[in-house]
């Protein structure tokens, strides 16, 4: 099929736009605008890309004329959706023909049932087109339920006509710019997501504005947070591996939202513990947050603890440790492997401070410099006595949040 020229300036626009850097949503509302101006009657665009993560599979972005655009996510599943299963993309993958042109009235009218809820909007014609989006052997056949990185879309329109030859030639033509656009723009997106993911929100956006030499770091005040679970070892002797982690993810998935509520960011797992930092300018407003973070943490994980202990589940114990100082916050490491994250005196003491749950018999522990930062009479700060710790010259006076039994 020879394409029309008169989508020349479409796919123009499309390059430039992957070349800037614009988002799907941006990409996909500017393409349909401009489908809609080279007098193609579109109705609804729907655009599905693989994603790299953790808690979804995929993307699908649709634009309406009437509703504009909207964005949905695809969760992981042992089992296909039959949704996805009885869907004009599921039969294209698995016959291998990578193009559709349909009437939504027509041989494929009873066998998908999302032809039924276009005609029931007024929809007469569905065009739509696969692509790979990586270097894949063309003769192999694909498994619809284990898609290599691509993008998938649909067209349809509500003119009683339907797409004529002048339309389908702009679509078809455009499409591999299109293509293209949507994976810088979704590369762009899953380094960000990623990043946030593995490093945190606030190192993640970091390196991706360019803070990559190892030895970059910056001097910062932050208060440090150290939480760990209390008596994990033993717990791991006896607990098989898969209830193990299981148990460790609950408790983190709680931890890891209050903190970050509260302005926090995540420096780092360290098996069944964490170091988290709260880096405000204002090292008062830095106390607070941490001080709200510890004592909301200790009250969510006791009612967590008394609803696994009722299904039947272990439990344990959280403790947590709080220090503020100068830290050194950036890349540390090799060439090849490095890890953005934060060291100092300040830290290694807060590590200090944990190590005395058991024989102050606390699981929070604050040193003085927290309290002094602290706003007074925001919480109940109750001296623990001065302590001598290992590795530290001067002795040390601690405190807690004092819990009413």
């Amino acid at each position: 099929m020879k394409y029309s020229e008169a989508g020349k300036p479409l796919n123009d626009w499309l390059v430039q736009q992957g070349m800037e850097g614009a988002t799907q949503q941006e990409l996909l509302a500017g393409y349909c605008d401009r489908l809609v101006e080279l007098g193609v009657p579109l109705m609804r665009l729907h655009v599905a890309q693989s994603a790299f993560h953790p808690k979804y599979g995929g993307i699908g972005l649709e634009w309406h004329r009437k509703a504009g655009m909207t964005r949905e996510t695809y969760s992981y599943s042992e089992e296909p959706p039959e949704q996805w299963v009885r869907s004009p993309f599921y039969y294209m993958i698995e016959q291998g023909q990578p193009y559709l042109h349909a009437q939504l009235d027509g041989r494929f009218a009873n066998r998908f049932p999302i032809f039924a809820d276009l005609r029931a909007e007024g929809g007469t014609d569905y065009l739509a087109m696969a692509s790979i989006l990586t270097r894949h052997d063309p003769k192999a056949p694909l498994d619809p339920n284990n898609l290599p990185e691509g993008l998938i879309a649909s067209w349809v329109t509500d003119a009683p006509e339907g797409f004529g030859p002048e339309h389908v030639g702009i679509i078809r033509g455009a499409h591999p710019y299109l293509a293209l656009a949507m994976k810088s723009a979704s590369n762009r997106l899953m380094a960000q997501q990623l990043l946030r993911v593995y490093l945190g929100r606030d190192a993640g956006q970091r390196v991706l504005r360019g803070e990559l030499q190892r030895g970059s770091l910056r001097e910062i005040n932050a208060v440090m947070l150290f939480f760990d679970l209390a008596g994990f070892t033993e717990m791991a002797e006896r607990i098989p591996g898969s209830y193990l982690i299981r148990m460790v993810n609950d408790y983190f998935e709680i931890t890891v939202g209050e903190i970050q509520q509260n302005g926090g960011h995540i420096l780092k797992f360290m098996g069944d513990g964490l170091l988290a930092m709260f880096g405000h300018d204002d090292m008062t407003e830095a106390a607070d947050a941490a001080l709200d973070t510890v004592a909301k943490l200790r009250a969510d994980i006791d009612r967590h603890n008394e609803e696994r202990e009722r299904g039947g589940l272990p439990a344990t114990e959280a403790s947590f440790a709080l220090h503020a100082g100068e830290i050194l916050y950036g890349n540390i490491g090799a060439e090849n492997r490095l890890d953005f994250t934060a060291i100092g005196p300040a830290v290694n003491l807060t590590a200090r401070l944990s190590g005395m749950r058991r024989p102050l018999g606390q699981n929070v522990i604050l040193s003085e410099k927290v309290k002094r930062l602290a706003t007074p009479g925001r919480h109940d700060l109750v001296s623990l006595g001065r302590y001598m710790l290992r590795g530290v010259a001067e002795p040390h006076e601690l405190f807690t949040i004092y819990q009413p039994v």
